[in-house]
């Protein structure tokens, strides 16, 4: 990924990217591709590396501690919110 720093001089850009601190927008290029354009202020992004060898990716990637709290701390948010599957079928009837 590449970070490109957009000039105050570049007006109809600017305006595209205030919409897009509102709400993610997607934009069409005349041949119909199509791109988001989305704030990343709350994003993380983790750097696994560059190689061909999918195991050492994955050694990496376990290796890296900022990545592993991320994940871990993602778990115990979706684990206090959830609700559990009991519940849900008492809630249903079906159990």
């Amino acid at each position: 990924m590449k970070t490109i720093a957009v000039s105050q001089r570049a007006k109809t850009l600017n305006a595209l990217l205030n919409k897009a601190r509102r709400k993610t927008i997607i934009l069409q290029s005349a041949d119909g591709e199509r791109f988001a354009l989305t704030s990343v202020n709350n994003w993380d992004g983790f750097d696994v590396g560059a190689g061909t060898d999918f195991a050492l990716e994955v050694e990496r990637t376990g290796k890296n501690k900022k990545l592993m709290r991320s994940l871990s701390g993602r778990r115990k948010r979706s684990q206090a919110a959830g609700i559990p599957l009991a519940a849900v079928r008492k809630q249903l009837g079906l159990g």
